[in-house]
């Protein structure tokens, strides 16, 4: 893989890090920061929900890890497809559904890595 997109992905691997460490160890105190438009009587009982979101943005920052350490190039773009596809997906959706800032961060630098993968890798 070209070193611009192994960069990408270990930054979007490193956000995703990030966003499971703060859904699922730091809702109550660091998210309330992050998550200014929500009331703060909502962190306490939406913590488990957090949680569980957190889970899932680590299963995704290990997906694009485990990319890198793939040998066989074919194997390694398609698995870094897949996983960038599941963020970029997951960042059109949080745009529509939740907040225009979830697309801009999560779902803009997984398409414009997915982008220059199709594009300059055979």
């Amino acid at each position: 893989m070209d070193v611009i997109a192994t960069i990408l992905i270990i930054v979007i691997a490193l956000m995703h890090l990030y966003f499971l460490w703060l859904e699922m160890f730091a809702w109550t105190s660091r998210g309330r920061k992050v998550f200014k438009s929500l009331p703060p009587e909502l962190f306490e009982p939406t913590k488990t929900l957090a949680a569980n979101q957190g889970l899932y943005n680590g299963f995704l920052a290990a997906g694009l890890v485990w990319s890198l350490l793939i040998g066989e190039p074919e194997w390694q773009k398609a698995v870094a497809l897949f996983f960038l596809s599941c963020v970029a997906i997951a960042g059109i959706y949080g745009g529509i559904s939740a907040d225009k800032k979830i697309f801009l961060v999560q779902g803009v630098p997984a398409l414009i890595t997915l982008v220059l993968i199709l594009l300059f890798q055979s």
